[in-house]
């Protein structure tokens, strides 16, 4: 529904989420930064043994609950026990008054994480490039929204999006049992469909976002899926689902890059490796945490065979045996807290691939315990870096999970950026950026920003996309 112009209480809401209110969301992240940083580092100096002796007990812990579930037998039955004992112990270590000074920095940095993705996010002079090549679209002459009725146990039913879409001169077409959900959309497009849009998961979204492309129409990404990870890095709040139908209608477009292997399309990323041979798994779907037990000591056990995949990484040789490796469209940001697992952007031209390499339980308890002090990138069993191309080889068929959908693909896999191949539309109302791009980290670069925005001052140039090389 339409704002009253004349509104008072509108009119201030807005100049508060504009003005005085990315100040005051600054000024109290900035305090709340400043207790942090001071309370590590009086620890550091006054208890670093007990620091030290906690890191210890985390890695003994990790390591024996690795164990418990990579091996079967005898030594899941020991090592269990020991990685209850080890959280014991680590709770005891902390005892009572350092559980309340964990808990006090676990609250000062949810204040700082809060407030400066307000601030950020709200921040009028600095926006992402991506924002300000964004046009307004005109409605959409001949609409055609595609619904999985099943997808995310029934999310757009719940919201009558059928009844929804018809509000706004879209037509809606329902996925039935059997249909093809490329040739559904191929036929909407070659009848003249100007938007096509798509209530359902991130495997959906990736057919649909193909056609899109091919016959170059704009596509709505609505998120009725169960994850929706595609809808969150386009800045969509996903549980806003008759929301994004506005794009339709108040739409905001911009061209947004997708990536290909061996000529399937995807939006959010390909998986190999362990996670890939579970989800190939047909009792997956019904019972997700019992697969990952059952099948976790065939994959990473002691007597578990190498995982065939072979690629070079940059300034190295080939890597063999890799455990896991996700490449995906635009990188992922993972050096920092805040956004972690989201996009930057979507229009960086690039391939994101993560590649791990884990041996044995050490290396599970190195990981771990270097992640706890923000320094995961020492290890060196995981290497992360971008690519507009990437290679893949093996001797057998290569397990793919591809937006969480599986698959069986011929080697060599060829993945590639698809650089500004999909016009897609988001409403004009929706945030429009992803929890990477509101994100900050404690950093003298994110310093700078808050302090620039508290002191209510102008960005003087974008800030550059941090990528990944």
């Amino acid at each position: 529904m339409a704002r009253p112009h004349n509104s008072t209480l509108y009119g201030w809401a807005d100049r508060f989420s504009e003005g005085l209110g990315p100040r005051i969301a600054a000024i109290v992240a900035l305090i709340a930064m400043t207790c942090f940083v001071a309370g590590v580092a009086f620890l550091t100096v006054w208890r670093l043994e007990d620091i030290l002796f906690g890191l210890l007990l985390l890695a003994v812990l990790t390591s024996s609950a690795w164990l418990a579930l990579t091996r079967r037998g005898l030594i899941r039955l020991l090592t269990a026990p020991v990685a209850v004992l080890g959280m014991v112990a680590l709770l005891l270590h902390l005892g009572l008054r350092g559980m309340l000074v964990l808990g006090v920095f676990v609250a000062m940095l949810t204040l700082y994480g809060l407030t400066a993705r307000y601030a950020v996010a709200h921040d009028k002079s600095a926006r992402p490039a991506s924002a300000r090549l964004a046009d307004c679209a005109p409605p959409a002459r001949n609409g055609v929204l595609i619904i999985n009725p099943k997808s995310g146990s029934g999310k757009a039913q719940r919201s009558n999006l059928v009844e929804e879409a018809r509000n706004r001169n879209v037509e809606s077409i329902l996925l039935a049992p059997g249909d093809d959900l490329r040739e559904l959309a191929k036929r909407a497009a070659l009848a003249g469909a100007d938007v096509i849009g798509m209530a359902g998961g991130d495997g959906s979204q990736a057919i649909v976002a193909a056609v899109a492309m091919e016959h170059d129409v704009a596509h709505v990404c609505v998120p009725a899926g169960t994850r929706n990870h595609f809808a969150l890095d386009l800045g969509l709040d996903r549980n806003d689902i008759v929301g994004a139908l506005d794009a339709f209608s108040e739409g905001i477009e911009r061209r947004i890059d997708l990536a290909c292997v061996n000529d399937h399309v995807f939006v959010n990323n390909a998986s190999l490796g362990v996670y890939a041979r579970v989800v190939q798994a047909d009792a997956y779907r019904e019972g997700k945490l019992r697969t990952w037990r059952r099948m976790l000591p065939d994959l990473l056990g002691k007597s578990a065979e190498p995982i065939d995949l072979q690629f070079v990484i940059p300034h190295s040789q080939k890597w063999f045996s890799a455990a896991l490796v996700v490449v995906s469209n635009n990188p992922y940001q993972l050096s920092r807290f805040g956004g972690a697992g989201t996009r930057l952007r979507l229009d960086s031209g690039r391939l994101g691939i993560v590649a791990a390499r884990i041996k044995s339980a050490r290396s599970v308890a190195q990981l771990v315990t270097l992640g706890s002090i923000g320094q995961q990138r020492l290890f060196g069993g995981v290497r992360e870096w971008s690519s507009v191309e990437f290679e893949v080889d093996s001797r057998a068929s290569v397990a793919v999970g591809l937006d969480g959908e599986k698959r069986l693909l011929t080697p060599p896999l060829r993945f590639a950026s698809l650089p500004g191949a999909l016009r897609v539309r988001v409403s004009r109302h929706s945030a429009g950026v992803s929890p990477a791009g509101a994100a900050v980290s404690i950093t003298r670069r994110d310093f700078a920003r808050l302090a620039r925005i508290a002191a209510a001052k102008p960005a003087k140039v974008m800030e550059p996309m941090r990528r990944i090389d």
